[in-house]
């Protein structure tokens, strides 16, 4: 999926547990057909996953980053209104693979990009249900730091025309441009809270139409509240995001925010992973066009601007 992706199979991984983890030697590895784009997922065993980053960088910087993302995981676990995968160990580059890996506890259920949940009220209610957990879970006075989406709109201008020259021939372009225009203009008037970051169909583990585990909790951080509100979009149908907004009782500037942050993703998805990862690249499409259909419909774009400078 990328060009600098690493190449580790099921032997390196049984390799790695078997001389760094011995007390689970025993254990099957398989690798875990998967839909994300950062990690290749093994599963050692019935109760643990192995996650090993498909693309190389300095491992000092690796190996801290596989840290922070453990204390993350661990404070999404006493905020979350469901199951979460618990950080276990932390491997080390070994012969075959050349960064440092993490071992997590693994989560029964299938992810939304096997299960869809889009036509589930009772699925769009727990996903209110997860979000206003979150938000509830003490910031501890941090503020949004990262360089990605969660903080400032127009911060991202550059990336969003990118994906604009990308996308000729792959989407209708100039309405997409116009949507950012007026989208990248709204006022960030609430206080950051603690958000996913993520919420996205690879992320979110579903059984019979019920959210029962979130994955990816490494990027659980203070950030603009309407970033969270982008699983509306990627996951739900229109009546079940309605009914997931009126329980999470968004105003109007948040819920538009969340639409920018959506468009800002999906975006993404769709020209670069075209090729390599359909499957992304097919919900990237879906996100779109659930956008686009809400912008003409509820003609977000001639009420922006003067009516909520």
């Amino acid at each position: 999926m990328h060009r600098d992706e690493l190449d580790v199979g099921e032997g390196t991984v049984r390799r790695l547990v078997k001389e760094q983890f011995p007390r689970w030697s025993g254990l099957e590895v398989h690798e875990v057909p998967a839909a994300g784009t950062v990690n290749a997922i093994f599963r050692v065993g019935d109760g643990l996953a192995a996650r090993f980053p498909r693309r190389a960088h300095d491992v000092g910087q690796a190996r801290a980053g596989l840290r922070a993302e453990a204390a993350a995981a661990h404070e999404l676990a006493g905020a979350s209104t469901v199951p979460t995968p618990q950080p276990v160990a932390i491997g080390e580059p070994g012969v075959g693979y050349p960064m440092p890996w993490s071992v997590q506890t693994w989560l029964p259920g299938r992810v939304a990009t096997e299960e869809d949940p889009a036509g589930s009220i009772e699925f769009a209610l727990d996903l209110a249900r997860l979000i206003a957990g979150l938000r509830a879970a003490d910031t501890r006075g941090r503020r949004f730091a990262g360089g990605g989406r969660g903080g400032h709109l127009p911060d991202h201008d550059a990336w969003m025309e990118t994906c604009f020259e990308h996308s000729e021939g792959l989407l209708d372009v100039p309405p997409l441009r116009a949507m950012w225009a007026q989208l990248r203009t709204l006022p960030q008037v609430d206080v950051e809270v603690m958000c996913h970051g993520d919420l996205t169909p690879p992320n979110v583990l579903v059984r019979a139409g019920r959210l029962v585990g979130v994955l990816d909790g490494g990027g659980f951080a203070a950030a603009d509240p309407a970033l969270d509100l982008v699983g509306a979009w990627h996951l739900l149908d229109d009546l079940q995001r309605e009914a997931f907004r009126e329980a999470l009782g968004c105003t109007e500037i948040q819920w538009r925010r969340g639409m920018a942050w959506a468009l800002h993703e999906s975006m993404g998805l769709v020209w670069y992973y075209a090729q390599t990862n359909p499957t992304m690249s097919r919900w990237g499409r879906r996100t779109v066009r659930r956008l686009s259909a809400a912008w003409v419909c509820h003609a977000f774009g001639s009420e922006l601007g003067p009516n909520l400078a």
